[in-house]
């Protein structure tokens, strides 16, 4: 029976002992080992031995990138506003025993190294400027944070600003001066419509005056025209007319008696109008109506 106890207590300390020699990393893990409390070697990923009892693990590094939030912080700018700002880094350990040996606590030294960094860069700013620079402040982040944490063993990917937020009495200015500035453009947008609008306005009114000035111009030429067409036809008439009574009248070789009446016919439309008043017989008169009584001679 103590046979069997003494078998069963070397099989537990065989056993235990195993299982303190062998280390199984998972991925993207290291182990830091110590050997009679000194540096050893840093463990990968992967099935590893160790001596039992005298390497033991010092820490357990996660070599992914990790991404840590940081609470907002008060900065104040050059212009002695303070304003709050949240930061988020992503950061990867790429040394583990510089992780584990240059500082007790990396993720404290970059929340520390990030508040510190961020106070040096917003504080020579104006606010307009940190509210308009997110990209610059980023940049001046990670290339110092880089350069500090680059002997603990820690590679700074990128440093982002989540919000920056001032004072809520400089928030309630600048809303109004936001809402000052789209009245102002809303009004000068309307006032470049009106005057637009007055410009075409003007510009069609003048097209239309233009365009009835040249109609009016062009229809009076056409009615001077027509006019003076008309005029000639009628004095071409009025020609072909006393052309054809002069060749009648020679044509019928009229004598001093038809023309002594055709003469006292006329007479009687000469003195018709208003205008005629007062009228003069001529002296020819009395050789009129002597020709007109006078009986024609024989011709024979």
């Amino acid at each position: 029976m103590e046979q069997l106890i003494v078998a069963l207590v070397l099989v537990a300390a065989v056993g235990f002992g195993v299982a303190r020699t062998v280390r199984v990393i998972p991925q993207a893990t290291a182990a830091v080992i110590e050997r009679l409390g000194r540096y050893h070697r840093t463990l990968t990923p992967g099935l590893n031995l160790v001596v039992p009892f005298i390497d033991r693990v010092k820490e357990m590094i996660d070599l992914r990138e990790q991404v840590v939030s940081f609470p907002p912080q008060p900065v104040i700018t050059s212009d002695n506003l303070v304003v709050s700002i949240d930061t988020v880094v992503y950061f990867q350990v790429t040394n583990p025993k510089a992780a584990t040996y240059e500082i007790a606590n990396f993720l404290v030294g970059v929340e520390q190294l990030t508040i510190t960094t961020l106070r040096n860069v917003v504080g020579g700013m104006d606010l307009e400027h940190t509210l308009t620079s997110r990209e610059d402040i980023n940049t001046a982040l990670r290339g110092v944070l880089d350069e500090a944490t680059g002997k603990w063993g820690i590679r700074v990917n990128r440093v982002e600003l989540k919000a920056i937020d001032p004072p809520a009495s400089i928030q309630d200015s600048m809303e109004k001066q936001m809402r000052a500035d789209r009245d102002k453009r809303a009004a000068v947008l309307a006032a470049e419509g009106q005057r637009q609008a007055a410009i075409l306005a003007a510009e069609g009114e003048k097209q239309a005056s233009v365009l009835r000035a040249r109609g009016e111009a062009e229809a009076a030429v056409l009615r001077a025209q027509a006019e003076a067409e008309a005029q000639a036809m009628r004095a071409k008439g009025q020609a072909d007319a006393i052309h054809m009574v002069f060749k009648a009248i020679h044509e019928g070789k009229p004598d001093q008696q038809l023309l002594a009446y055709q003469y006292l016919q006329t007479l009687p439309e000469i003195a018709k109008g208003d205008a005629n008043k007062v009228w003069i017989v001529p002296s020819e008169m009395g050789k009129v109506l002597e020709n007109l009584f006078t009986p024609p001679k024989d011709a024979s």
